[in-house]
């Protein structure tokens, strides 16, 4: 049974429209995950407003730490254990300046 569900999703197509690339992941990553807690338009949830005017500031590396280390004593977990440096930083970008490359 295991085998057929792994079969089944190897190679499953993606939904129609889904992006696929590692920045269109990034962004669903941020929408799905993030978006849990500070809301699917990032303007607040539980967690508070992540849209690019809410966070001037922070700059890159300090808002990617953030990303990698969570925020002690709060609902924001560390991400680093499932994450790399680079993802964190592209983010931290998006996150800042509204799009990725």
């Amino acid at each position: 049974m295991f085998r057929l569900l792994a079969l089944f999703l190897l190679f499953c197509s993606p939904a129609v429209g889904e992006e696929t690339s590692p920045v269109g992941k990034l962004i669903n990553l941020v929408h799905q995950d993030c978006g849990s807690c500070h809301g699917l338009t990032l303007k607040g949830g539980l967690g508070p407003d992540i849209t690019p005017h809410s966070l001037t500031h922070y700059d890159i590396e300090t808002l990617s730490m953030v990303v990698l280390d969570g925020i002690p004593e709060t609902a924001m977990p560390p991400w680093r254990p499932i994450m790399s440096e680079k993802d964190a930083e592209r983010i931290a970008e998006y996150l800042l300046r509204g799009e990725l490359k």
